[in-house]
């Protein structure tokens, strides 16, 4: 029997836009796929702002919250984008209490690029094996001596704890998320309904 899940994703001002938008695109399309197939759709997913209200994201683009922190549901799954906004919420005492307090609750705390540094710094990754974007992984290291920064990784899993690199990973992670929780058939599902098939034109620079 499929288990019903909320998945809660935080947004704030100048969150990265593909690291919130990717997975909740995941997310939601895997309701779709349960509803193809005559299946109750599971998951509540559930965009989170510190106000409840709109935030402009890293590129411009403005979206506004379902829910404020206040008001948010209990969550069975966290996700924190990154974006150059998490270098301001890293002392947001307020958000970081409830990341912290989210997070104990949950099957999976989740985190894409940069905010890694957050579930660092509020708690839930403190002392656990992270990754990041490739560009932060010095400043993480020196924001955050007791998590083990680990490089040249696409994720990283350490118990109910997975951070991955930048922008499109939160993608992969995703998928895989969803593969957990409703079973890889299903994500492969998901991921072909996306039409999900990457070829990238270039090569990564190096």
């Amino acid at each position: 029997m499929t288990r019903n899940r909320t998945i809660g994703i935080l947004i704030f001002d100048g969150v990265e836009e593909l690291d919130f938008v990717g997975p909740y695109e995941v997310f939601t399309m895997s309701n779709e796929v349960h509803g193809y197939e005559g299946r109750e759709r599971p998951d509540r997913v559930v965009l989170i702002s510190e106000t409840g209200g709109k935030v402009t994201g890293a590129k411009g683009m403005t979206v506004e919250a379902h829910v404020s922190v206040a008001d948010a549901p209990p969550l069975d799954v966290i996700l924190v984008p990154g974006g150059m906004g998490t270098r301001r919420e890293a002392k947001n005492e307020g958000l970081l209490r409830w990341i912290a307090k989210a997070a104990a609750g949950c099957e999976w705390v989740t985190s894409v690029c940069t905010g890694s540094l957050l579930l660092c710094v509020a708690g839930p990754a403190k002392g656990k094996r992270v990754t990041t974007h490739w560009s932060f992984i010095p400043a993480l290291r020196e924001m955050d001596a007791s998590a083990a920064v680990l490089e040249e990784v696409r994720y990283v899993r350490d118990g109910n704890v997975v951070t991955v690199a930048g922008v499109s990973a939160g993608i992969d992670m995703a998928l895989w998320l969803v593969g957990q929780m409703h079973g890889e058939d299903h994500a492969r599902k998901t991921q072909r309904a996306m039409q999900y098939d990457p070829a990238p034109p270039y090569a990564a620079a190096v």
